[in-house]
Parts: structure tokens; sequence; C-alpha cells
């Protein structure tokens, strides 16, 4: 098993399309044709954790964190960055990072914590536009189904709750082919004139080139017409945080005592209480401030995420519970969910959690 196999796996769930544009994640170090020995998870990459992996005879390190995130111009022992970028070269250990890519799935980072808070009916906060792509092919009519079922078995045609989808309309497709072509229809040297199927469908565009193959390899023709447009609609099932509903309606203080036993932490920041009880949860692991109108328009109830500044506690107006809840806190889950994505998809292969704590944040109570 290579590198590779691992990273495909990861990005099956997040792919690299899904994070934002100041992120930097992927495979930071080393090759990815390289045989993976075994595979230490932390959320962040410290000295800690590099000498764990030294240690243990790790040769991959997964992080949600990247350890190289802006540019950098110097790789020396005066820095942590540049002695763990050391220290992994010399010892031959593979770096990859998983973000905001696994953060912006809809499988990823923020399910995790949605689902150890118990909210059901979720549903993306934010969705991300412009990670949608339409395809439009033209088919002689007696092939038109076999190339549709090929580019759905590709990952095309789903809709929100629905598969399959496409349209199609019939018309007539001309051409004539030169003499060194091999034409399925028709005659070299003259204009031919057949029935076709104009068809249409969407897909996630990190899937793009997989559609694509797949058309080409079930369309009859010897050079398919194909048409590929980026489209702006949303995509439900990409972008930033989640919302949903708890089972049952609790007060406020309630909630709050029940979301620091989940975290484990000693104290929460939180604005007013609304008065109001707990139904309509949002959320966002890590820094989520900038969804904290988003969760508004939506008539969330509460609002958990970290890193809020103190001015934007003034934003609910008393419309809504905003909570601080700490950003290694409401992320502390990735591990075991990157964690149980290996394990579904490899049998009997060295993945572990790293056993140190790499949250940088301690409390005096």
């Amino acid at each position: 098993m290579t590198i590779k196999n691992i990273i495909q796996v990861i990005e099956k769930i997040a792919p690299l399309t899904y994070a934002e544009e100041w992120d930097n994640v992927g495979l930071l170090i080393g090759d990815e044709d390289t045989t993976v020995k075994s595979v230490l998870i932390a959320l962040e990459l410290t000295e800690a954790v590099m000498q764990e992996a030294i240690d243990g005879n790790f040769n991959l390190i997964i992080t949600h964190h990247p350890l190289i995130f802006s540019g950098i111009k110097k790789i020396n022992s005066q820095d942590p960055t540049g002695r763990i970028i050391q220290q992994a070269i010399a010892n031959h250990i593979a770096v990859y990072a998983a973000h905001t890519n696994l953060d912006n799935s809809s499988e990823g980072v923020n399910q995790m914590l949605a689902i150890k808070i118990g909210i059901k009916e979720m549903t993306v906060l934010s969705p991300q536009s412009h990670q949608l792509s339409k395809l439009v092919t033209f088919v002689p009519k007696e092939h038109a189904n076999k190339v549709r079922e090929a580019f759905f078995s590709a990952g095309a045609g789903c809709i929100g709750n629905y598969d399959n989808c496409s349209f199609s309309v019939e018309g007539e497709g001309t051409f004539r082919a030169n003499d060194h072509a091999h034409p399925f229809v028709g005659e070299t040297g003259k204009c031919h004139t057949e029935k076709e199927r104009r068809i249409e469908t969407v897909f996630p565009s990190y899937l793009s080139r997989q559609v694509v193959k797949a058309l080409v390899a079930a369309h009859p023709y010897e050079e398919p017409a194909y048409d590929l447009y980026q489209l702006e609609n949303t995509n439900g099932k990409i972008g930033s945080g989640i919302i949903g509903i708890l089972p049952e309606p609790m007060n406020e203080k309630d909630f709050l005592l029940r979301l620091k036993q989940i975290l484990n932490i000693p104290v929460l920041r939180h604005s007013v209480f609304t008065g109001t009880t707990v139904k309509k949860v949002a959320l966002c692991g890590g820094a989520g401030s900038f969804l904290i109108r988003s969760a508004l328009e939506q008539k969330a109830d509460v609002f958990v995420t970290a890193d809020i500044k103190y001015h934007d506690f003034f934003i609910p107006d008393k419309k809504m519970l905003l909570v601080d809840a700490g950003h290694y806190e409401t992320e502390q889950f990735t591990s075991a969910l990157l964690l149980h994505i290996l394990n579904q998809n490899f049998s009997n292969f060295a993945a572990q959690i790293s056993v140190h704590s790499t949250n940088a944040v301690k409390y005096l109570i």
C-alpha cells in the first residue's frame, strides 16, 4: 500500500478542491509512491508528535492543521516548524494535511462534532458555490442510455437526495469525416446527418476527469462532442458549518453544561442568555465567526464555534446564544474521524492516533 492509496481514500470524502483558497492542504512532505508502514494521526504536528512518529517507526503523519501554512523562506533549527521539517526529511516521514477540505465536507469535521452533540436533520450551514459542473454531450439515439449510465456510474447525476438525474432532447447532428477519420456512421468525405440526443447532467467539479473519461469510453463516436460548464449553483453537500435539530429542546444553561461535558472543557465563553429554549443548533469547528450572521439568518437558537472576538458577541443582539467552545475542543474529534476513514477502507492496517494532546491553550480554574 502506498501513500497515494491513503490519499485517494481521504480525498474521496474531502477532495482538495473543497479547500479554501488561502489554505495549504494535501501532501506537504514526501513522495506519494512511498510504501506505507504505519500512520500516525494528530490534530497538528508538534515536535512531540514528530518524536512519537520517529520512536514508533511511523512513516506517514496525517494532520488536520497543516504544518506548512504560509511561505517559508528558511528551514533551519531556529524555529519548531524548521526543526520538524528537518526531522521529517531525515527520517523519511511523509506529512499530509486535510484541513478546510475536511471542514467543508458534509462528512467531515463539523458532522463529527454534530453527531457528538446529538444533532439530527443536519444540513450545511453555508453551502459553497462554484463546486458543480454541467456536462452536455450529443449521442446517437440508440446509444443514449449506455452513455448516460456510464457517466452516472462515474458520479454524475446527483442532485440533493436524487441520483441518475439528466435531461435530454432530440435533434440532428451534422459532420463530415476527413481522410484520416474512422467514422462510426457516415462516409469519409461526405456530409452526414444523424438523429442524436443532447444529454445534460451535473456533477461535483472535482469529478470532471473521471466523468469525461467514462463518457468517452462509452460513446460510440471516434470524436465525441461534449461541453463542460462551471455552475454558480451552491452544492448542499459542500460548505461551512452544520445546522440541525436537537432531539428534545433544552434550556440554555443545561445545553451549555452538556456541551462542556461532551467537549471535556472546564469553561465556555458565551453571549447573554436569550431566555428561550435551544432546539435548532448551528456549529462550526474551529474559527467560525464568519458564520454568525448565517446562523442568525437561519434562526438558530445557538451557534457553537471558536476564536470569537469580543465585539462579535454583540452581533446576535439577544436573538441567538453565541458560544465559544475553543478551537482545539471543537475539532478534537477530527483525529478519530480520520482513523475511522482509514479503518473503513483498509483492513489490518497500522494506523493510530497520537498519544499527545496538541492543545496549546491551558485553563487555570
